[in-house]
């Protein structure tokens, strides 16, 4: 079963319509901007700029080429290192980081602040991830803090256990793998269904109140609303830490996500993060996503269903 039942619903309600005379954005029957589609989220741009580049914030043409050819020869490298027989991990054949920038050259994701790096953290949530890194000396990225296996599986913990992904978040980020987002629209509901661990974000649109602040979800709960021809996603209300920044926010995260379809082929996802407990400022990136021709296909994460004793004998 390709898609989730729920998706598929909203799905069989309305069909992507062609652009309208003398419109540059594809509209819905009912006026809406069609933001529809499989969208392709890979990238080699990194989320913060290198160190190295300093206030260089977009890259030539010809640094641009250097930068991905350099990168290509990088994964090629540890295809030699990694042999098709390898056990325990992905050898690279199933990664799929892309083989370009971003369309803009832009040399970080980040695009707020203007140095392209993500805001220093605060001093609790330094103290935070310096106790977890002491409560984890020895401990592979994979294992669970000993002792800790329900509350804490380590920097991958949600993805290890198959309860969110750890590109899908909220907010999504390019990663190695199932980079693709599929948007299924109506007039009073918007779906953001995730490749990776296939999670529907089925998001309002009627303008009802966010959920009560004691009721709180593994992705938050979330309403969006139309500013000119962008959608924007306000969420709050998250249960604890996403896949993001391999769990780096915490419960308290207000997240806003823009979707605008910038051309035939391309929607922009403008992100702004704002987790006061977590970073010292707000901060924002920005993602092109790329139509993609190709269907989703379901990703059967499975450890915590089949692998669970292997897992607990493991963690022993």
């Amino acid at each position: 079963m390709r898609y989730l039942t729920v998706v598929l619903a909203v799905a069989a309600v309305v069909i992507g319509s062609a652009p309208a005379a003398g419109q540059d954005v594809p509209r819905t029957p009912w006026g809406a901007p069609d933001l529809q589609g499989v969208w392709d989220f890979r990238t080699l741009t990194p989320m913060e700029r290198p160190d190295e580049l300093e206030a260089k914030d977009v890259y030539t043409e010809e640094e641009a080429a250097a930068f991905e050819a350099r990168r290509l020869a990088e994964f090629a490298a540890m295809d030699e290192e990694e042999p098709a027989d390898i056990v325990g991990n992905y050898n690279q054949f199933w990664f799929d980081r892309g083989d370009t920038v971003v369309q803009t050259n832009r040399t970080s994701l980040v695009t707020d602040p203007a140095d392209g790096r993500i805001p220093a953290l605060t001093g609790a949530a330094a103290a935070r991830a310096a106790a977890l890194a002491k409560a984890r000396e020895g401990t592979g990225r994979h294992e669970p803090t000993p002792g800790g296996f329900v509350e804490d599986l380590g920097s991958n913990g949600l993805q290890l256990r198959c309860i969110m992904g750890f590109n899908s978040g909220p907010p999504m980020t390019p990663s190695a793998y199932n980079n693709n987002m599929q948007v299924f629209q109506t007039e009073d509901h918007v779906v953001l269904f995730t490749e990776m661990v296939h999670d529907a974000r089925i998001v309002p649109l009627d303008g009802r109140d966010q959920l009560p602040a004691d009721l709180r979800q593994w992705s938050g709960s979330s309403r969006a609303h139309w500013d000119g021809d962008t959608l924007v996603v306000e969420t709050t209300n998250f249960l604890r830490e996403t896949g993001f920044m391999r769990g780096g926010s915490t419960r308290n995260l207000h997240l806003t996500e823009r979707l605008t379809r910038v051309g035939p082929n391309t929607l922009t996802y403008d992100v702004t993060v704002n987790d006061p407990t977590t970073w010292t400022r707000p901060w924002s990136f920005v993602v092109p996503m790329q139509l993609n021709p190709d269907p989703l296909y379901e990703y059967a994460c499975h450890e915590g269903k089949y692998g669970l004793y292997n897992i607990l004998a493991g963690a022993r």
